[in-house]
């Protein structure tokens, strides 16, 4: 929950804050070298040439400059042997604050002319500083100072990586990114790199904009809080000016400073009877805010305070250099190049975060319109119905698709899932069209398990009813689209007629996709706008790998990250489809004997590629007699593509990356499985991977506040984990793991992650059950049975029961464990609730 405020507040405060932080950055480092800026612009009039007898004393430089020009001097400013133009600010008017500021020869008082861009650098640090509105500007550059605080702070929270101790996690920037996914990186790595500097510019910009704040820092820093820096913004002080002797007081700052005096700055004071300030440097001052004080009797010359910069503690110091702090010059030229540096960076982040944010938006419109319902349409015609069965969202997907394309031709469409339609659905419809896909050995999802149950096991009559089905599924299985298989013969023995034979995908088969269309098309006279099809793989980058079970007995389990090539989004519970490939051995072997070279050119969809390219997206048999004597191209056409593996993810977006859990399959030859092989060892670290991400929708998070128990083991962690991730980022603590592996001393994958949310209380129960570290093996299911009273206490309170991982072994031990606690009419009800969810395979 934290977080999520967090991270509202900080997008809130960074698309209303950021503009003027943008100006502030970009004004401050206009600023920041203004003074050799100015110099270069101006070398007559700011650069003088050097004289062996040295710039003349105080007293003859005021005594010819009050001459020459007729006004009192108030403050005088010489640097005592750098070549640089001396300064002298006068008396100001009456009814002004500041009186006009000339610059002069300190070799000989001759003033000098006026200074080209001073106005422009004035305008730019009114800009900074008040955003030239005075205290209503100071107010808000102010504010937007302390949200530039926040920014740091929350952002810093908001992006702790997981890994934190890796710099790279840290400091290094993907440029092979595209899009969001870039403009993230983006944003928080650069945030990262700029974090102290801000920080640094914020903590001591805001003395200039609170007083409050001005004298906490003075009490905090000051070695005698009598000696407190606070600025006075009251009336000026009325009465005669003070009779200055120049000659005194150079007297006492000479002795004070000795012959390494490198400049000094004599301000008088407004009225009579009040000291005069000097501030002083020596040629070996650390900083060029390093600053010396007196303060002093303008008539006489008698010192009454004397602050030597290195006398003062390193908090006192600090006080004194919080200019030098604020613009970087405290650490030297490299520390002036690199807070202006930061200080340009700034309108990077308001721009990343607009796009972010605008980014945001346009996916939650985009989900909302998908999500809602269709508008209904004029007319008494009776709605057509169209029920989908969905175990990973590509079926939903298609219904509202058709849906849609029914609803532009004019007619009125009911969607449901079927889980909600009943016989007296069937019995009243007249057109039904129905998107199913199946999952298991013939299985229908388990959203509609019921349905199958309740309707599918009755008698109706469907003489009215004419339908269609679209049957989703996977070659691979041996029962293809059983259960759209059985609905469709189930409808026509009850009476129901089709309107077109059922069309079966394989793997989202285009080709069947497109057919389903043009059928519709026949029937509504409305053509498609485009062919519908699965998500288009992408080439993600292999960005980790790092494997979790060294010395296990077991196979090599592997936690694998990819970053998108841009902009992507998932929810909790998703899955990804890989397209795999064969490693370069086995090509050279496959090859070795057929006597064609890997480098001859082939096409495959269009594209020209080498052979040894095409044929690590193929299936390689082992025996090929049948390919001896064919050319190049006539053999890939003869070998079928490589078939998509699947996995579940195991993060979340706000992670940053994809990650995967892995586990190495070996065959009984010893060599590792494509898909498996590809990922884990033959892939190298940077090289793409073809990938496309696919809803599961029936493994998402439940509401808000249900318990949720999930079950799992081995790499099925991988979907549980993302579910916890998403539920410790909402601060939903009522969560309950149980997770089985071979040995805890090996086997124990994200042992650190897990046992900190059970320290942090996000995680507020986790069993496990570790088979190989007892004469008696223990399994998940066994864990589940000793807990019976408190599984049927959660479930009592709402829980949600999700599993992920095998479906011969540990799901259908879960299964059988749950029937035995439960009863299985029980358990039927949390299947047709949606409160028993299975990610398994």
């Amino acid at each position: 929950m934290l977080k999520k405020t967090l991270f509202q507040l900080h997008w809130f405060f960074g698309i209303s804050a950021g503009l003027v932080l943008a100006l502030m950055g970009i004004t401050g480092a206009a600023v920041s070298f203004q003074d050799e800026i100015l110099r270069a612009l101006n070398p007559q009039v700011l650069t003088v040439e050097k004289q062996p007898a040295g710039v003349l004393p105080p007293a003859e430089l005021v005594e010819q400059i009050e001459a020459a020009s007729g006004k009192t001097v108030s403050m005088l400013w010489v640097e005592t042997d750098s070549g640089n133009a001396a300064r002298v600010i006068f008396t100001a008017p009456p009814g002004e604050k500041r009186g006009p500021m000339r610059y002069f020869n300190p070799y000989n008082a001759q003033f000098l002319g006026d200074v080209v861009g001073q106005d422009f650098f004035g305008l730019l640090l009114r800009l900074h500083r008040v955003l030239t509105l005075d205290d209503v500007g100071r107010q808000i550059t102010g504010a937007c100072t302390l949200i530039l605080v926040f920014f740091c702070l929350s952002g810093l929270y908001l992006r702790w990586p997981r890994r934190w101790r890796s710099w790279r996690a840290w400091l290094t920037l993907d440029w092979r990114k595209k899009g969001r996914s870039f403009n993230w990186d983006l944003h928080s790595v650069a945030g990262t790199w700029c974090l102290l500097f801000y920080l640094l510019a914020a903590l001591t910009g805001l003395t200039w904009s609170y007083d409050w704040y001005n004298k906490a820092v003075s009490q905090l820093l000051s070695d005698s809080p009598k000696e407190e820096r606070v600025r006075n913004r009251g009336p000026a002080p009325s009465g005669p000016p003070p009779v200055a002797d120049y000659r005194a007081m150079w007297s006492s700052i000479y002795s004070a400073a000795g012959p390494d005096l490198s400049s000094y700055n004599v301000r008088m004071p407004p009225v009579a009877g009040q000291p005069a300030t000097v501030f002083y440097m020596l040629k070996n001052s650390p900083h060029d805010r390093a600053l010396n004080q007196l303060m002093l009797d303008p008539t006489t010359g008698a010192v009454s305070r004397h602050s030597r910069y290195s006398d003062k503690s390193l908090k006192a110091q600090l006080l004194t250099s919080i200019y030098a702090l604020h613009v970087g010059s405290y650490f030297g030229l490299a520390g002036r190049i690199l807070v202006t540096l930061a200080a340009l960076t700034m309108p990077l982040f308001f721009i990343t975060g607009w796009l972010l944010y605008l980014d945001r938006r346009r996916k939650k419109r985009q989900a909302s319109q998908a999500r809602r319902a269709l508008a209904g349409n004029p007319g008494n015609a009776p709605a057509w119905l169209i029920g989908f069965a969905s175990q990973s969202g590509f079926a939903e997907q298609l219904a509202w698709q058709t849906a849609g394309q029914l609803q532009a031709a004019g007619l009125p469409v009911n969607v449901q899932p079927l889980a909600n339609v009943n016989d007296r659905d069937l019995s009243n419809a007249t057109h039904a069209l129905f998107v199913v896909s199946t999952f298991g050995d013939g299985e229908g999802p388990d959203s509609a398990r019921g349905f199958e149950r309740k309707v599918l096991g009755r008698a109706l009559s469907l003489e009215r009813l004419q339908y269609s089905v679209l049957g989703l599924g996977d070659r691979q299985y041996e029962n293809f689209c059983g259960f759209a298989r059985r609905l469709h013969t189930w409808l026509a023995e009850h009476g129901g007629k089709t309107l077109f034979a059922p069309v079966e995908v394989d793997s989202g088969d285009p080709y069947a996709l497109r057919h389903w269309q043009q059928q519709l098309a026949e029937l509504t006279g409305q053509t498609p706008a485009d062919t519908w099809q699965a998500p288009s793989f992408e080439n993600w980058t292999l960005t980790q790998r790092s494997l979790l079970n060294p010395d296990s007995s077991g196979s090599g389990v592997y936690l694998l990250g990819l970053t998108a090539p841009g902009p992507s989004s998932w929810l909790a519970g998703d899955l990804v489809e890989i397209l795999p490939r064969n490693d370069p051995w086995a090509i050279e072997h496959f090859l070795d004997g057929l006597g064609i070279a890997g480098q001859a050119r082939v096409q495959v969809d269009g594209l020209s590629l080498s052979l040894e390219q095409a044929l690590a997206t193929r299936q390689l048999p082992e025996n090929r007699a049948h390919l001896v004597g064919l050319h190049a191209q006539a053999l890939v056409d003869a070998l079928a593509p490589l078939a998509m593996r699947e996995y579940s993810i195991a993060s979340i977006p706000a992670d940053g990356v994809l990650e995967l859990l892995v586990r190495q399959e070996r065959h009984a030859d010893g060599n590792l499985g494509i898909g498996s092989g590809w990922l884990t060892e033959h892939a190298p670290l940077g090289s793409a991977i073809s990938l496309r991400l696919r809803r599961n929708s029936g493994f998402h998070l439940p509401a808000k506040g249900v318990p949720m128990i999930l079950l799992g083991n081995g790499t099925g962690l991988a979907g549980l984990r993302s579910l916890l991730k998403a539920r410790v980022a909402e601060g939903m603590q009522r969560n309950w793991l149980i997770f089985g592996e071979r040995q805890r001393e090996h086997d124990f994958h994200c042992r650190d992650e897990l046992e900190e949310w059970v320290a942090s209380g996000d995680l507020e129960r986790l069993d496990l059950a570790f088979s190989r570290d007892q004469q008696q093996k223990i399994y998940v299911q066994d864990r589940l049975r000793q807990s019976a009273p408190l599984l049927k206490q959660w479930l009592a309170d709402g829980a949600v029961i999700y599993i992920c991982g095998s479906l011969q072994g540990m799901a259908s031990g879960v299964d059988q464990a749950l029937t035995e606690i439960l009863g299985a009419e029980e358990v039927q009800h949390l299947i047709e609730q949606g409160r028993y969810r299975r990610d398994v395979y």
